[in-house]
Formats: structure tokens, C-alpha cells, sequence
């Protein structure tokens, strides 16, 4: 299995990357990572103002992907994710997240992680949940930062991008030049602090590419949701995006129209947020697998 270090890695998703391996479509690649810090963050004393903000949000890669062209997908299948240290980290500063506004003074926080729980202040323990925050693809024209989402996924922060998910990525140059990082070991929808518990880790996954299959990418989907993504500058514009994007995959893949469709989904559906702090904003449709099944969608095609 290939294994991709966490000295390769890039700040901007381009297609001007040059790639660290090359795969054929099908195989499991590993892909360490650093947290979302470039790992600078190593006690609760360090220094805030000291951190390096051109090292933030590294991905792990590019990888190229033997005959992905523009215009195909790239299935990724998230088989693992293991965390390599046993401690997360989190810090909260003016002008940083929701309400960064009303805060004096910065704070790093050392998080402690073992045995499936997080201890966080005040001694609440809370279970892991490890989810991959930036993901994605180059894009088809200028360099996108890895601290900014968009259509070609990058930084996401969504909570459903789990080991035993599928992401659907669109291929917009040659190789598609996949890419991964900033890991949590548990994160809230919204993200408000402007971090989950960020923490440094490998993870494996599978890429393959599909050929003539026609999606409003990004897509995710588990054993009982499918998901469509959209980031956008406002919260109410990515969330119309999300929710138009699964109106138009459900109209385009089954028998009933585009307002059966809006029906099917305001009875069914959540519209759900990811992140509210990135510089474009995410959201997510979530359509139970239940009523998919019924209406015969699937991301696939016909191919599955």
C-alpha cells in the first residue's frame, strides 16, 4: 500500500501542484497528516502570536490518479483514520470564529485524547468522533487556499466525512490531484471556536475514478444518508446551494419532477450546517438512504 509522509504537503489546492505519487484507480493509499497547526502548537504556553499563519491547514499530497480526466469523479472511500498523538489541541483568540468578537485574549488549549473520550475544560468527557476537515481535489482555474472550501471540496469541516464514507469529488484537471489533512478527533457542527479537536494522524483511503456519471459534486453518503455539499460566501446562499443540488439529483435520477422533489425533501430532509468560519461557509442536505432506496437513487447509477 502506498504511504504518503506528512513532510509532502501543500497550503493551496492547484493544479499547478506537482504530485508526490502516482496511483492507479482502485488503491488504498495512506496519507499522514499534521493537524491543521502544521503541529507549532506543542503546550498550552505557547505562544499565539508566534504561530506561523502560512502553515495552516496543510493537506497531505497531491496525489495522481492514473486516467481521471476533467469531467469524471472521484470516488473516495474512507476505509481508517488513526490518530498519531494522544493529545488534541484548540485555541480560542479576538476576531477568531462566532463570537471571537467578545474575547480579550487568546488561549491554547492541550486536550487530552484516550481510551475513546476527550477530556475537555471543566473535566466533561466527550466520545471521538474522527473526521477529516479539509478534503478535496484541484480546482479547474486559480489556486484555492486549503483553509477554503468550494466545489472542489478543500476545507469542509464536516462532521459526516467519517471512516466508512464516501466522498464524491469532481475531476477537474488531469490526475485529479487528491489531497487530504487537518483531522479532528471530534468537532461540533458549525465549528463555531474556529477549531475542533485538531490533532495530527493517517488516514487510508480508497480512489477511484468514475467515468460518465453526471453529479452535483460535492457529494457524501454513509450507510443511511446521502449528502450534498455547497460552500458559498453566506450561510444562506451555500445553504440554497446544498438544498438545490439534491432537489436537481433527485428530479434527474427518479420519476418524480423538481417540485415533487422540494416536496419529498422538505417532509424527509435536513438541511444541516458544517461550518460557519471558514472564508466561504458550508452546509449539507441530508436524504435519509430509507427514501432513496424507494425512489431507486443512488450516487453510483446504474453501475451499482
Amino acid at each position: 500500500m502506498i504511504r504518503i509522509s506528512n513532510e509532502q504537503v501543500i497550503y493551496a489546492m492547484s493544479r499547478d501542484n506537482q504530485p508526490v505519487a502516482t496511483v492507479k484507480s482502485g488503491s488504498e493509499v495512506v496519507f499522514e497528516t499534521c493537524d491543521c497547526f502544521s503541529d507549532q502548537i506543542t503546550a498550552e504556553d505557547t505562544v499565539f502570536q508566534a504561530l506561523d499563519w502560512q502553515r495552516i491547514n496543510p493537506a497531505t499530497g497531491p496525489v495522481f490518479v492514473e486516467d481521471a480526466q476533467p469531467g469524471d469523479v472521484l470516488r473516495v472511500t474512507i476505509k481508517q483514520i488513526s490518530f498519531t498523538r494522544e493529545h488534541a489541541v484548540m485555541v480560542t483568540a479576538p476576531g477568531l470564529g462566532v463570537i471571537g468578537d467578545e474575547l480579550h485574549a487568546p488561549q491554547v488549549s492541550i486536550i487530552p485524547v484516550a481510551n475513546g473520550k476527550a477530556r475537555l475544560t471543566g473535566g466533561i468527557e466527550v466520545p471521538l468522533r474522527p473526521m477529516i476537515g479539509v478534503i478535496g481535489v484541484a480546482p479547474a482555474g486559480e489556486p484555492i487556499s486549503c483553509g477554503t472550501p468550494d466545489s472542489h471540496g478543500g476545507n469542509m469541516d464536516c462532521k459526516e466525512i467519517v471512516a466508512g464514507s464516501t466522498l464524491w469529488l469532481p475531476v477537474n484537471v488531469p490526475g485529479a490531484l487528491f489531497a487530504l489533512g487537518d483531522l479532528h478527533a471530534a468537532m461540533g457542527d458549525g465549528e463555531v471556536s474556529v477549531c475542533g479537536l485538531e490533532i495530527p494522524g493517517e488516514v487510508t483511503v480508497k480512489l477511484e475514478v468514475v467515468k460518465n456519471r453526471t453529479l452535483p459534486l460535492p457529494m457524501l453518503e454513509n450507510d443511511h444518508t446521502l449528502f450534498t455539499l455547497a460552500s458559498a460566501l453566506t450561510l444562506d446562499d451555500a445553504a440554497a446551494m446544498a438544498t438545490r443540488n439534491m432537489a436537481h439529483f433527485i428530479a434527474d435520477n427518479s420519476d418524480l419532477s423538481l417540485a415533487e422533489a422540494i416536496s419529498v425533501m422538505s417532509i424527509t430532509g435536513d438541511l444541516q450546517i458544517c461550518q460557519v468560519v471558514d472564508p466561504l461557509k458550508t452546509c449539507r442536505f441530508a436524504l435519509p438512504k430509507t427514501v432513496a432506496d424507494q425512489l431507486g437513487l443512488s450516487v453510483v447509477g446504474v453501475e451499482e
